[in-house]
């Protein structure tokens, strides 16, 4: 497992704790934090050991956002011509994307665990989760809105397929900040804990609790979840026939009936 700079990995009990490691920095999304996301889950995806990811921030805040300090250095390296600026623009926030792309398309749950902060990009980044949890005082913000720029890096696209489109509407027009309760009444997260030791600790059960079942049924699911975003029912219906008519061919299926009928608990190969 490799060294980061923005985030420290570990991986215990088939589960993969990436933390985002600059609390000094309210864990701001510097230069760094853009490429080694995309490292980080392509080493997940790659890994069978992992199966299932708790992604968590280090210190009082999960994230402030994208660092200003790297938004300064895109805007120094613009010229005089706009074309030009607007590709260069462009290139980079595609390449931004790709970083959130990389935790939405990964095989395996990702879950979210949310303290203090969760500002701007980190809605971003807490959209392509799988499911998201947080502390009761959780402060979350599309903060785009407050700079001038509308949010371009998954919010707009993700969060209303998961809060709704009116309430993304409200708090993308007026970047209001809401709490851990009102994240909750939303949908926006699945479950509030008191503090962020129950935050932690309910989350990395929760996550438990999905390592030990069949990572090929763990991994059918999200992909089916994941392609009836973008299609119809009966697409869905086609796409898990053919899914199954392979997968139900798995080990797995006969080693979860024999423990379910011996009341034992299955064990299944990574």
């Amino acid at each position: 497992m490799n060294e980061y700079q923005a985030f420290r990995v570990e991986l215990a009990d088939k589960v993969a704790q990436v933390v985002i490691n600059r609390p000094e920095k309210i864990n701001a999304m510097n230069a760094a934090f853009w490429t080694e996301i995309i490292d980080i889950f392509q080493w997940i995806d790659e890994t069978d050991d992992v199966r299932v990811v708790v992604l968590s921030g280090a210190g009082e805040h999960f994230s402030s956002g994208i660092d200003l300090q790297l938004l300064a250095q895109v805007g120094s390296e613009l010229g005089n011509d706009v074309g030009r600026n607007a590709e260069k623009l462009r290139r980079k926030i595609l390449a931004l994307q790709a970083s959130f792309n990389a935790v939405d398309s990964c095989r395996k749950p990702v879950i979210a665990a949310i303290q203090g902060y969760c500002l701007g990009g980190a809605i971003d980044l807490i959209s392509a989760c799988d499911m998201r949890y947080s502390t009761v005082d959780a402060q979350f913000s599309i903060k785009e809105i407050d700079m001038g720029m509308a949010a371009d890096v998954g919010t707009l696209q993700r969060l209303p397929r998961i809060i709704g489109d009116g309430m993304m509407r409200e708090l993308a027009f007026t970047g209001r900040t809401i709490n851990g309760e009102e994240a909750l009444a939303i949908g926006l997260v699945n479950r509030i804990y008191a503090d962020q030791q129950a935050l932690q600790s309910g989350v990395l059960e929760l996550a438990r609790q999905i390592a030990e079942k069949s990572p090929l049924a763990v991994r059918g699911t999200k992909e089916m979840i994941r392609y009836m975003r973008d299609h119809r029912v009966d697409d869905g219906l086609e796409y898990i026939a053919t899914w199954n008519a392979a997968m139900l061919q798995s080990a797995d299926l006969r080693v979860a009936v024999t423990a379910h009928m011996s009341k034992q608990k299955p064990g299944f190969a990574d």
